[in-house]
């Protein structure tokens, strides 16, 4: 029997698919995504964790965010292909650095539809008190409760990505809005400028600061605009629209984000000072913007948002249910895992990456209870994706420098090692106590990788490119080295030791030797890529006529 080539095991044409989405459902895929849950939480940790240093936080997260988002503006312009993050490495690398990233973004997609999900239902348990434990942990209820969101989110996609588009756009005017209307209505009302520098700027220091970006839901605010990358396939002009949609919504969450912040700290009535920052607290049960409009007489806007608390977590876990299965997709039609993952319904519906993705986020509940648990695994795993990004893109500038750029980033060259050290240094800041979960998960997926793989689960399994992925372990094991030997702990900068770090890299040596190895891993990487003549067999054919 003929082995298929590469390029026919590979070609992402993707015919099962449906150019439907046009800019504005690109604009809020992404813009959907990022407005979730984040808005309801992060501020108030972040202060916690920075105090009014946190609007630094902010700023570095949204310069780390922009800079990566670049990055992946030109990528996904240049290939519009379903499932776009887990399959730019393999163009560059092989099947093998492939098949990792492929599952690093799959890890993250799968798991942040929980996540809004316990969001939405930790507002609901105020009101509902059979929800939820006083730990905050699902009853039986409420994981009932959990199931129809999850179950909800399938429904929907199961519509097909048009009625997908029209939906989630709706449910973004509305999430844009509600936001917007908080900033308003809580800084004409209750805006306290000497709540700013309370106890100092910066009452935690630097590292309160850094730490804040990567476990108090500041980066996992912003993820999310690699959607528009993700739905590529399903474009209908994606050399035009793509990077608008990508830079775009980004700067659309950072201005949201920061307002947010902005007055969040200035509403702060005193009483919620008596134990310092880290112990910002609200009378009763009540989430952070819903507590503040109460406590300054705004009932009315305590009302919108927790109708809000359950639309912009619905909606970003309808968004981020759709991406699941796409990358499932995108990772058969690369070989990696079972072939039943490529196909679709009459309406171009990836119907088995569906199913599959509602009951690994049913499982995903179990061990993750509470919105707090898995804020810090996600963004390890999203930022874990990036980094995969800068990494093809100094390649592929190399291997396919023909290919026309619609748009086309000034000074990549420059931009995408910055973009890699980047991306390592909020793993990094992420703290041991979650790397070390998240080196589990990465084993077990190369476990289910390799069954599917020796089981011949799918007939276009390809050769491994050993040698183009020689730095990846390295890399993996040297990120978590560093993490136990540093000073960062998810539950704060002042206890990096109980969480197993050895806090024996001071702050800044640390920085700085984050920096210094992802430089190494970078070079190395470029210079072990795959031949040009590979690469683009493995890409095939990505050529799409613009529709009208």
């Amino acid at each position: 029997m003929e082995m298929p080539t590469a390029a026919a095991a590979t070609a992402p044409e993707d015919p099962g698919l449906k150019r439907d989405i046009g800019l504005i459902g690109l604009v809020w895929a992404s813009g959907g995504s990022i407005i979730g849950s984040g808005w309801l939480f992060s501020a108030l940790l972040a202060a916690q964790a920075a105090g009014t240093a946190a609007l630094v936080s902010w700023g570095i997260g949204a310069l780390a965010i922009i800079v990566l988002a670049f990055v992946h503006a030109e990528l996904g312009a240049m290939y519009p292909v379903a499932g776009g993050t887990a399959r730019f490495p393999h163009y560059a690398f092989g099947s093998a650095a492939g098949a990792s990233f492929g599952w690093f973004s799959w890890l993250q997609a799968v798991t942040v539809a929980p996540i809004e999900v316990m969001a939405s239902l930790n507002y609901l348990s105020i009101h509902a008190p059979w929800v939820q434990t006083g730990r905050n942990h699902l009853t039986a209820g409420g994981y009932a409760l959990a199931v129809a969101f999850m179950a909800f989110f399938v429904v929907v996609n199961f519509f097909g990505i048009r009625w997908l588009a029209h939906t989630n756009s709706v449910a973004t005017w509305w999430k844009v809005a509600v936001p917007l209307v908080t900033v308003i209505g809580l800084a004409a009302t209750a805006f306290h400028g000497g709540n700013f520098g309370y106890q100092g700027f910066a009452p935690f220091g630097a590292k309160g600061v850094l730490s804040a970006i990567s476990t108090s839901g500041i980066i996992f605010a912003l993820l999310g605009f690699e959607q528009a990358d993700q739905l590529a396939g399903e474009s209908r002009n994606p050399a035009r629209d793509l990077p608008r949609a990508v830079i775009g919504s980004i700067l659309i969450g950072v201005l949201i984000y920061v307002a947010l912040q902005v007055v969040f700290i200035a509403a702060l009535p005193q009483s919620a000072f008596a134990h310092g920052w880290a112990s910002l607290t609200f009378p009763g049960k009540t989430g952070p913007f819903a507590g503040l409009a109460t406590s300054v007489g705004l009932g009315w806007l305590a009302v919108l948002v927790y109708i809000d608390a359950v639309v912009s977590p619905s909606g970003t876990g309808l968004i981020y249910t759709t991406a699941t299965s796409r990358v499932s997709y995108g990772l058969s039609r690369n070989g990696y895992v079972p072939a039943v993952f490529e196909r679709t319904t009459a309406r171009g519906v990836p119907w088995a990456g569906l199913l599959f993705a509602f009951v690994i986020g049913l499982v995903v509940f179990l061990p993750f209870p509470t919105w707090q648990k898995l804020v810090g695994f996600v963004t390890s795993a999203s930022v874990l994706m990036y980094a995969g990004a800068p990494l093809a893109f100094g390649c592929l500038r190399r291997q396919d420098p023909d290919r026309p750029r619609p748009y086309r980033l000034p000074g990549g060259m420059f931009w995408a090692p910055v973009a890699f050290i980047v991306a390592n240094l909020i793993i990094y800041w992420a703290g041991w106590d979650t790397l070390w979960r998240l080196g589990v998960a990465i084993a077990l997926g190369y476990l289910l990788l390799g069954g599917s793989a020796l089981l011949g689960l799918n007939p276009r399994t390809p050769h491994m490119d050993w040698r183009s992925a020689q730095w990846l372990p390295v890399y993996l094991a040297g990120m978590g080295v560093l993490s136990w030997q540093g000073g960062f702990c998810s539950t704060g900068p002042a206890s990096a030791v109980s969480c197993g770090a050895t806090d024996a890299i001071p702050l800044w040596w640390d920085i700085a030797l984050i920096a210094v190895f992802s430089l190494a891993i970078y070079f190395w990487a470029q210079s072990v890529r795959l031949p040009d003549a590979e690469t683009r067999e493995y890409i095939g054919s990505v050529e799409v006529i613009p529709g009208g």
